[in-house]
């Protein structure tokens, strides 16, 4: 009698198990057989991945009718690779087409206890449209997107603790159909706004020398989401022109990505290098500064000095 493998089973049945995959388990499981092959490349399977891990996706102005689902899963599943954009001081001489436009879809999730456990639930999805190479002035301005803005919290939202909050800040250039999630997924640092008493929760990653940082502002008092935001700063803390970060995206969307298990880990520990360093540049500087005005100071003294004894000695 011959013996029976998984492929015996009707297609329907196969395809209905495989919708019930996540993203690796669907991508494992494609790797099989050719007939799984064939199963896991439905568009509307992977589709249905995306929208289940980015609610965004389903906004109006998502191009995500326009992009094969498999590609964007890809792209914005893993985490980009460290090294996948040039380092700070060669961004302006990188040669790399720029995006005509990028879409951000931006998730952020509660999931009580933090990484370590609970079943994550969707709290706010946005979708923002930046004109980005059309626009000169964001161009030469400081590349910063708001993707939530409101002075006063919905009414009935929940107000979860902001240790708890989870975020997927995904850019999408459509014209290339290719994308990067640029969030830690996690927080890498929770502070306390010294004026406003408002709570700002940070994720960020490391790309070529500089930080994509989006900020996460919760209301004095609770934790209802005001404010979301992304900007760029280089290593020496100054902010990252839009064609600047635009380079940086464009090289972070070709290149290779990372998997496993512990990436939001890693990019905690790469903020942290990111911000020690950026101390001790800055502190450098400060030393260099200091030793520059002394000197000036003791040339001025002794230039005050001789003139004084050129006038004493007549």
């Amino acid at each position: 009698m011959a013996a029976t493998t998984i492929e015996d089973l009707h297609a329907d049945v196969l395809g209905c198990a495989l919708r019930r995959l996540d993203g690796r388990s669907l991508a494992a499981a494609s790797c099989a057989t050719a007939g799984l092959r064939a199963l896991a490349a439905d568009p509307d399977t992977w589709r249905a991945l995306c929208l289940a891990e980015w609610p965004s996706l389903a906004l109006p102005g998502q191009p995500l009718a326009a992009l094969a689902p498999q590609r964007l899963f890809a792209d914005a599943f893993p985490f980009p690779s460290a090294d996948a954009a040039p380092g700070a001081g060669a961004v302006d001489l990188v040669e790399v087409p720029l995006p005509g436009e990028l879409v951000s879809a931006v998730d952020v999730y509660h999931r009580p206890g933090g990484g370590g456990g609970g079943a994550r639930a969707p709290l706010l999805s946005r979708a923002v449209a930046t004109p980005a190479a059309a626009s000169p002035w964001f161009l030469g301005s400081p590349f910063r997107v708001e993707a939530v803005e409101r002075k006063r919290p919905e009414a009935g939202a929940a107000a979860p603790a902001p240790a708890d909050l989870e975020l997927s800040w995904v850019v999408v250039d459509p014209a290339r159909g290719r994308a990067v999630n640029v969030s830690s997924r996690r927080p890498v640092a929770v502070d306390r706004h010294w004026y406003t008493g408002e709570t700002l929760v940070r994720f960020a990653v490391v790309l070529g020398g500089c930080k994509f940082e989006t900020t996460v502002v919760c209301a004095e008092g609770g934790g209802h989401v005001s404010e979301v935001s992304l900007a760029v700063e280089d290593a020496d803390g100054a902010a990252v022109s839009g064609e600047g970060a635009l380079r940086l995206l464009a090289a972070a969307m070709d290149a290779p990505r990372r998997g496993g298990g512990r990436e939001p880990e890693e990019a905690k520990r790469r903020y942290q290098e990111f911000v020690r360093r950026k101390k001790g540049r800055k502190e450098s500087k400060a030393r260099r500064e200091a030793l520059v005005d002394l000197c000036c100071s003791a040339a001025s003294a002794a230039v005050v000095l001789t003139c004084l004894a050129a006038v004493a000695l007549r």
